[in-house]
């Protein structure tokens, strides 16, 4: 028998009585979000929450079973809605911080690691809880803008901006600031799963295709330093086609590199699509995940985890896990 137990705070609160949780975290989302619904009334007693709760205040949110607790997620309260009878609480994880505004400039030849930096040192001159992360970067897709100009922006921005138009995954872990390609191996968990024991039927929203059957052509687009549109094009010349452009991309060699992951991550044969789970085992973007069929075992593969939504409410916890490629 499994008892549900959570334990959110917001600030110095702490959350007595919940109507549901939502988590969304993506490899392909700029920032991991929660939304938290709390009644307004318990037995048409007012529980005056709202008086409790300032926005910026820092959120932790941990779920689980018969008291084990695992932490889901770490931000910060945007906003407070009155919805009815519940209230609405919308959060987003530590780049909320990033919300405070930079400097006019116009860099040159720089970087993206030496562009935060930048940007992460003049936030923290006017910002308190972003001075306390000493947060560092660790950029393991490093490529550099000809003209970079901040004109009436903020931090947050500033990542939209490279994060548009190179398409890496930027997050941050343990107070790192981490810039990456997609699908780069991260050293996380892989999370067993199988399809008998611990994936909801209903949830099941997997396809199985051959590598035949997605045949793909993916042209990249970006401009070079003269700003002249260069393109590179990879894949099957006769099948499906897909443009990405890349505007903050300059090199042809660099394009290659993007196109062949996106087409990497669409051609393969096995699952595509998501499937739903419970609460245990825990996972998130960035894990991969044993996939097992006791009745197909032809089927069983290893997948990169691309997206987990996480709900809890009366209904139980569950998590839809999106798969990306086949590793």
């Amino acid at each position: 028998m499994f008892k549900m137990c959570y334990n959110i705070e917001i600030g110095s609160y702490r959350l007595k009585h919940v109507e549901s949780v939502k988590i969304s975290r993506s490899v392909e989302n700029l920032m991991d979000t929660a939304t938290i619904v709390t009644p307004a009334t318990v037995f048409n007693k007012a529980l005056e929450v709202q008086d409790k709760l300032t926005v910026s205040s820092p959120v932790k949110i941990q779920l689980g079973y018969n008291d084990k607790l695992q932490t889901e997620f770490d931000g910060y309260l945007k906003s407070v809605k009155t919805d009815g009878g519940s209230l609405t609480l919308e959060c987003e994880d530590a780049l909320y911080l990033f919300n405070g505004s930079v400097k006019n400039a116009e860099y040159k030849n720089i970087t993206v690691k030496n562009l935060l930096q930048q940007i992460v040192r003049e936030l923290e001159q006017c910002n308190e809880d972003l001075k306390k992360l000493h947060i560092s970067i660790d950029c393991k897709f490093d490529f550099s803008y000809e003209k970079f100009t901040t004109v009436n922006a903020s931090g947050l921005e500033v990542l939209k901006k490279i994060h548009d138009e190179a398409k890496p995954n930027i997050f941050i872990k343990d107070n790192v600031l981490h810039i990456q390609p997609l699908y780069a191996d991260m050293g996380l968990p892989t999370i067993a799963y199988n399809m008998a024991v611990n994936i909801d039927r209903d949830g099941m929203n997997l396809k199985y295709r051959r590598a035949d059957e997605r045949k793909l052509k993916v042209t990249a687009k970006g401009k070079n330093k003269d700003g002249k549109e260069i393109s590179v094009t990879v894949g099957e010349p006769n099948g499906d086609t897909e443009t990405i452009n890349f505007p903050g991309i300059t090199t042809e060699a660099q394009l290659r590199k993007l196109a062949q992951t996106a087409h990497d991550g669409k051609v393969y044969e096995g699952y595509e699509g998501d499937f739903t789970s419970w609460l245990v085992p825990y996972i998130e973007p960035g894990y991969s995940v044993q996939l097992r069929d006791n009745d197909d075992e032809v089927k069983n593969g290893k997948y990169y985890v691309l997206k987990v939504d996480t709900t809890f409410d009366s209904s139980g916890g569950k998590r839809v896990i999106g798969l990306g490629k086949k590793l």
